[in-house]
């Protein structure tokens, strides 16, 4: 039973510790940008990590019960899935930020510049609108974390089964590490939500840090990307996968 708990508690540690590698830190980052409410950015990193464990658990728990193989193609897919969410994550803040620069007056008529902020405002509107929708909130971190959770599903169970050979224990730790990844992305997006407190409420800050975040995210996704199909030879006839 002492070492039923120890297997326990080092899962729980180990998913909080998990909940910082940097594509987890880098995502959930774009996500509250414009987020100073510390409340709120727990609920972000909350949904992301109940997203992650879900997937974690029923795909680590197929690899622990039924001892389901994951191909190597199939692997690099799904950690494949995590770069292009990077790549869409960034775009998503970096359009965001090119939408509300100001425009020159005197390089577009009056029409279509009255056209153009009718637009922009239509958009705000309705940003506003459902930014304030308990489903709009939860549903953006919600699915990141699924797609996350299937990057590193393959590795943590593998790793559960050279270590703890009961069945049982095993997908016991898969919840429990969920449990920790939860708390410590909680932890990671209500601390940078304080961050984003101090520095006040300049709108022109927060434009700059969404656009800065966009391009970090795309970036990392596209070298994610690239590692995945050119290095790890997703493309080729003969891909080499080690679930990490």
């Amino acid at each position: 039973m002492i070492n039923f708990f120890s297997i326990l508690a080092l899962g729980f540690f180990l998913g909080m510790r998990h909940a910082t590698d940097p594509d987890h830190v880098v995502a959930v980052t774009t996500i509250v940008t414009r987020q100073r409410d510390i409340r709120k950015s727990a609920l972000v990193g909350a949904f992301w990590g109940v997203g992650h464990t879900v997937t974690i658990f029923l795909v680590g728990g197929a690899i622990i019960l039924f001892g389901v193989v994951i191909p190597p193609r199939v692997g690099l897919s799904m950690e494949l899935s995590v770069a292009f969410m990077l790549v869409l994550l960034g775009f998503m803040n970096i359009r965001s930020f090119l939408r509300f620069m100001p425009t020159d007056d005197h390089a577009h008529d009056h029409a279509h510049h009255h056209h153009s902020h009718s637009d922009a405002r239509a958009l705000v509107r309705v940003d506003r609108l459902l930014g304030k929708t308990f489903l709009y909130q939860g549903l953006r971190p919600l699915m990141v974390g699924i797609v996350h959770g299937l990057a590193g599903s393959a590795a943590v169970a593998l790793l559960v089964l050279a270590t703890i050979r009961n069945a049982q224990w095993a997908v016991a730790y898969l919840l429990v590490f969920g449990l920790g990844t939860i708390a410590g992305m909680m932890l990671i997006t209500m601390s940078i939500a304080s961050t984003f407190r101090l520095a006040g409420s300049n709108p022109k800050f927060f434009r700059r840090l969404g656009m800065a975040t966009g391009l970090l995210s795309l970036g990392f996704g596209l070298v994610v990307a690239w590692q995945i199909c050119v290095t790890s030879g997703l493309l080729t006839a003969h891909p080499q996968w080690t679930p990490h």
